[in-house]
């Protein structure tokens, strides 16, 4: 049996082929009575409108593009311990591009700097995207941004620290909810407390550097340079970067991570030393990611709400063009306390002394 086309939905429903298009392309203009009649021929005759047709009727691809780190990325799934964060963030976009009659996907860019415009100008001209959402550190890569903004491509940056012009950018509060981590290990009554930062190519890791010292020093705790040490937001580096720690002079008797998968390192490294959280060291991450709710101890964490921004980029990247902008909305970061904090035992907070 043959399938319909859009001619024969525009003769079915007595209207043009434009304003079968446009319908279907969600122009909300079009009269209802002319809707009704349309989306009923549609249901009639079991018309599904191919991406190719769509787009050459309306000069829009119905492709929403998300750049994503490769080498990152393939570093996860190498470690065996691959992240949830693009997951939540594919989840949150595809949902809402679903529902406006888009697709996503997911392109994995080299951030090297002799192939990332090749690769991201090949992904362009090949999809032609109607809009791309840019996660770190794309968001905040110069190049990209220049590419993106030579070539006319709406694009959203999802989490970008940066404040240079170009595209919309949706923000979380890292440098906030880095504090009101440490804060709450401060309450606890830890004084010796130690950072694990993420990969220094992205500009959360520099944030949530800020908040770790915004808190001490509301607290009155001299910094301690040694008890912060770099990490990359990779399970591994979080276990290095513990074994370093506990060889140390004084350990410290809490560890805040920048990533759920560095705290999940912590842990793992503790249990490696005979030790136990939050018993002898309290672990605090950042995410909120599906390990921080299984693992155990299930893990305090600051939670990151990914898919509800990921929704927000879509839905701006999709807008009817022309239309008013309207303000992005703040995205706060939430502490979700579980088990792996808890107040030093009175021993080590002897022998923190005044930190």
């Amino acid at each position: 049996m043959k399938s319909a086309t859009i001619y024969d939905v525009a003769r079915e429903a007595g209207v043009s082929i434009k304003t079968v298009s446009r319908i279907l392309n969600h122009d909300m203009t079009v009269k209802a009575a002319n809707r009704e009649r349309v989306l009923a021929a549609v249901d009639r005759l079991n018309y599904r409108p191919s991406l190719s047709a769509r787009s050459l009727a309306g000069s829009r691809s119905f492709v929403v593009a998300a750049f994503v780190d490769a080498q990152l990325t393939i570093d996860h799934w190498r470690s065996g311990r691959a992240t949830d964060y693009l997951a939540r963030v594919q989840l949150g976009a595809t949902l809402e591009c679903r529902k406006a009659g888009y697709h996503f996907l997911l392109e994995l860019i080299d951030h090297d700097r002799a192939s990332l415009k090749r690769e991201a100008r090949d992904v362009l001209s090949a999809l032609s995207p109607d809009g791309v959402l840019l996660t770190p550190p794309s968001c905040d890569d110069p190049d990209m941004l220049e590419l993106l903004i030579a070539s006319r491509t709406p694009f959203v940056r999802l989490g970008s620290e940066s404040e240079v012009e170009g595209g919309i950018q949706l923000t979380l509060d890292d440098r906030g909810g880095a504090a009101t981590a440490v804060r709450h290990l401060v309450e606890l009554g830890h004084t010796r407390i130690a950072c694990i930062l993420g990969d220094p190519r992205y500009g959360s890791s520099e944030a949530r550097l800020a908040g770790y010292h915004e808190a001490l020093a509301e607290a009155g705790l001299a910094a301690d340079e040694s008890l912060v040490l770099s990490g990359d937001f990779t399970f591994q580096s979080g276990v290095t970067a513990t074994e370093r720690l506990l060889a140390g002079a004084r350990p410290p008797t809490a560890i805040f991570a920048s990533s759920d998968e560095m705290a999940l390192g912590s842990l793992s490294a503790l249990s490696q030393a005979g030790l136990r959280a939050p018993e002898d060291v309290s672990v605090v991450g950042f995410d909120d990611s599906a390990g921080a709710r299984f693992s155990r101890p299930q893990l305090t964490t600051v939670r990151q709400p990914l898919i509800e921004m990921a929704s927000e980029a879509v839905r701006r990247l999709i807008q009817k063009p022309g239309a008013d902008p309207v303000a992005a909305p703040a995205f706060t970061s939430e502490l979700i306390v579980r088990d792996s904090t808890a107040p030093p035992k009175p021993r080590a907070r002897r022998a923190a002394g005044a930190g």
